[in-house]
């Protein structure tokens, strides 16, 4: 039998070495529209996991996890990502502490993780840490959004 605590714990850490190298790829390309406002359009899909009882939460308990998300985790990355233009086109720059904020977060998300896990289903979990992740990734791409649309005139 699988420990699913532990496969989470697991898959949670490949993730983040996936976005991670998916970021620092995507930092080597010119930024669109497009590449700014599919990500958190695509990860809004996740959703359909809540249309399933076991992974229901108080909605009180996911506007929690979103406002979260939104507001405290997404600052240190809104304030790390920083888009530049280069004549015709949009680069994304980050600060060197991009990467250690990066770091920071997940140490967080696991750290609240084991305590949430305590309280709640494991499922429940997954979850309320999807929604604070989507409020994550939709303030700081909201965030990336206006500053693209600034740099364009578009």
């Amino acid at each position: 039998m699988v420990d699913l605590p532990g496969a989470s714990v697991g898959t949670a850490i490949l993730g983040f070495f996936a976005v991670l190298a998916w970021r620092i790829r995507e930092g080597r390309s010119p930024v669109t529209l497009k590449k700014v406002i599919i990500p958190p359009l695509g990860m809004a899909t996740g959703f359909s996991m809540f249309v399933i009882p076991v992974f229901r939460v108080p909605w009180q308990w996911a506007l929690g996890a979103f406002v979260i998300g939104a507001s405290v985790l997404a600052y240190p990355l809104i304030r790390t990502s920083r888009m530049t233009r280069e004549g015709d086109i949009v680069m994304m720059r980050r600060s060197k502490a991009f990467f250690g904020v990066m770091v920071v977060l997940a140490l967080i998300r696991l750290a609240a993780r084991k305590y949430v896990n305590r309280i709640v289903s494991l499922e429940q979990t997954a979850g309320l840490f999807f929604v604070l992740a989507f409020g994550m990734i939709l303030s700081w791409r909201i965030s990336m959004l206006l500053e693209y649309r600034r740099l364009t005139g578009e």
